[in-house]
């Protein structure tokens, strides 16, 4: 015996031209395996044309999110502050304490917030569109023992 693999896998089409060529069941077992590649190649073009919808959309998004950052836009500074809020939202666990002041493009955040999340909440500031400069005034704490406006339960999120 010098490759049972060829002896097994000449075995086994052997059982399954026996199981699909059956003249009794045959029919019906070889309709449901057409059925079956049939529904298998669907499920497959349709998780293709999916994945290729999500490829354009996400490439564009892309162009579009460079052609913003490369372009020197003039925002209103209300505009502006509106923005810096949405984004510290997302960025520190009590958003509500920081005061977030707008001057011709330049952000000045000031009000506590915790030591950890310092670095983040300015660079999320730095990176909303149409701010210059993002001036510091914060007043971190290692822990929120004593800050009101830092206590409270836990953002689930973070």
């Amino acid at each position: 015996m010098r490759n049972p693999g060829k002896i097994v896998g000449a075995l086994l089409v052997g059982v399954g031209l026996a199981f699909l060529l059956d003249p009794d069941r045959g029919a019906r077992r070889r309709a449901l395996v057409r059925d079956k590649a049939t529904h298998a190649g669907r499920k497959l073009k349709e998780g293709l044309d999916a994945t290729a919808r999500d490829l354009r959309n996400r490439a564009g998004g892309t162009a579009t999110e460079l052609r913003s950052r490369l372009r020197k836009e003039q925002v209103d500074d209300d505009v502006l502050h509106e923005r810096v809020r949405a984004a510290i939202g997302r960025a520190v666990s009590r958003a509500g304490a920081i005061e977030v002041s707008v001057a011709n493009g330049c952000v000045t955040l000031s009000g506590p917030v915790l030591l950890e999340e310092v670095g983040e909440l300015v660079a999320t500031a730095e990176g909303v569109r149409g701010v210059r400069e993002v001036i510091n005034q914060l007043d971190a704490r290692r822990s929120p023992e004593g800050e009101p406006a830092l206590r409270g339960q836990e953002d689930p999120r973070r």
